[in-house]
């Protein structure tokens, strides 16, 4: 772990110089990127000026307009967003083959022998720094042994350990008192020399080996902590990382977790933390750039229709079917909305993914105008070819895949497009006989069907509905009782089949199951009802009567 060098670079105002970018020269105006949550919209970014102006990012927008007047806002685009930090991953390429985006705003770089090619580490990220700079771009540097290290130093170098309580904070001491302790310095009095970094300007840089000394004076909030347990570590006093190294580790672990050790011992390198490049994803898009903003619903069908064969044809000669299709709509104000689908099973045809996307279109606003249209496949699955392999037998399985009928993965869909895919669910076979545990609830779009002669057969029907047992009041006997009252109602038996004795799982302890052995009955009423009633034998409830499905 000492041997390697990881570069974390932060764009703290990305949103805002994404967008600045291509704004260009706002004459001086404060500018924020705001961010739809619910009924309100907060600040997700800030240039300088704003932020010079006292705003702040999560602040609504209200308040903002409040406090400058002349703020100028946009809405913020996510998805453009992650693009802009690919093509800053792929620039930062030519400084190391290893990097890893960090969405939504930085990247890990493992520049382990590659610091002297650009003539020292200093000079690599100043040189890094001023190259994004220069591409309207700010960036926040932090260089260490490990990758928590360095995201700690790119974020909270130069930032003093907050706190929530007043009357305990070292600024509030007496100015005397301050200047005895400045005067009587610990190494003047026999004590270890400081090492460098851990006085004067707070580095970016941590040295090989000083790790632990470069991160004592940081917040705790630098291990990337939840905002709870630094406010918890906060009342307890341990505001820096140097107060957490000292503290014995048990007690943390029992109070704040193990999350707190892992993510101290990932900083000082307890806990090797890789940094994975990923591989960049095959893309599956297509886009319509029109000569004039459109606005009407039949507008963006007939692009719709030129978009859906072409991005089918992508997935086909990859041998991809997609899951999930998003409709992007980038509009004449610089703003993107956008819908998206699901289908319960991959597809490269254009008659099964247009007519979803067709009643999606109600939910996309025009607003002024939509300039391009992007259709993509964000998720992909193959398609397995279904033409014979040689031998009567394959061809004959080849043959029955594909004219296999898909209406019942098309109505999945077309009923996903209104409720969400997971909202439709099929049950499947469950290995118990309790009744209520011999089946269990899946996604429907994400499940097979059960395969014919999977389902047990039990001894006698089981009823269409059944739910908790609820109470009948009946006399407390094994037969049948001639007359019961259910749901505050007066029933008569006409007719009973049963019993049926269904014993717990002894191996399981269920509380339903606390009532002992059920004698269940196929129960006819007078007034025609079918019901589904048992008889608990008693164990560590007492017996009696219930009712827990009813007939079709």
């Amino acid at each position: 772990m000492a041997n390697r060098r990881i570069l974390s670079v932060w764009f703290p105002r990305l949103g805002a110089d994404r967008l600045l970018r291509r704004l260009g020269d706002l004459h001086g105006a404060p500018f924020a990127v705001l961010e739809e949550t619910g009924q309100m919209q907060i600040i997700s970014a800030l240039c300088p000026l704003a932020e010079a102006a006292g705003l702040r990012v999560g602040q609504p927008s209200r308040d903002a307009h409040a406090m400058c007047a002349g703020l100028i806002t946009r809405l913020r685009n996510p998805h453009a967003e992650a693009a802009f930090l690919n093509v800053l991953t792929r620039w930062a390429g030519r400084y190391t083959p290893w990097v890893a985006a960090q969405p939504p705003d930085a990247l890990m770089l493992d520049i382990t022998g590659c610091a002297h090619l650009f003539g020292g580490e200093t000079t690599l990220m100043t040189g890094l720094v001023e190259e994004v700079g220069d591409m309207g771009v700010a960036a926040e540097c932090g260089l260490a042994d490990t990758p928590g290290a360095a995201w700690a130093l790119a974020r909270y170098a130069g930032r003093s350990a907050g706190h929530d309580r007043s009357g305990d904070a070292i600024d509030q001491e007496a100015r005397a008192t301050r200047s005895r302790a400045a005067k009587r310095r610990h190494w003047e009095r026999g004590g270890a020399a400081p090492t460098p970094g851990t006085s004067g300007a707070a580095p970016r840089i941590a040295a090989p080996g000083q790790t632990r000394q470069v991160l004592a004076n940081l917040p705790v909030a630098a291990l990337r902590l939840d905002g709870e347990t630094t406010a918890a570590l906060a009342r307890l006093g341990l505001r820096r990382i140097g107060d957490l190294t000292g503290q014995p580790r048990g007690p943390l672990a029992r109070r704040f977790g193990r999350g707190l050790l892992l993510r101290m011992d990932q900083a000082l390198g307890a806990v090797p933390e890789p940094v994975s490049p990923r591989a960049a994803p095959p893309r599956y898009a297509t886009r319509l750039s029109l000569p004039e903003p459109i606005g009407l619903r039949e507008d963006v069908e007939a692009a719709l229709d030129r978009l859906t064969p072409r991005l089918c044809e992508m997935l086909r000669d990859k041998g991809q079917g997609a899951r999930a299709v998003r409709l992007e709509a980038y509009r004449s104000d610089d703003t993107m909305v956008w819908v998206e689908i699901g289908l319960a099973r991959p597809a490269d045809q254009p008659d099964r993914i247009a007519p979803l996307l067709a009643m999606k279109l109600d939910d996309l606003d025009a607003g002024y105008g939509i300039d391009v249209l992007r259709l993509v496949a964000t998720q992909t699955e193959p398609l397995y070819s279904a033409r014979p392999a040689g031998h009567l037998d394959a061809g004959n399985a080849a043959r029955r895949r594909a004219e296999r009928d898909t209406t019942m993965e098309d109505l999945i869909g077309r009923i996903g497009a209104r409720t969400g895919l997971d909202a439709i669910t099929r049950r499947h076979p469950a290995s118990s006989h309790i009744p209520e545990k011999c089946a269990t609830i899946q996604p429907a779009a994400w499940s097979e069907p059960a395969a014919p002669g999977t389902w047990p057969s039990p001894p006698n029907d089981r009823p269409l509905l059944i739910w908790r047992p609820e109470l009948v009041t009946a006399p407390e006997v094994p037969r049948p009782p001639a007359q019961f009252r259910w749901r505050g109602a007066l029933h008569d038996l006409a007719d009973a089949r049963g019993p049926e004795r269904i014993a717990p799982e002894w191996w399981l302890d269920e509380p339903e199951w606390r009532s002992g052995v059920r004698d269940y009955w196929d129960i006819v009423t007078i007034g025609g009802m079918r019901m589904w009633l048992f008889y608990a034998h008693g164990a560590a409830l007492s017996p009696g009567w219930f009712c827990q499905g009813q007939f079709a």
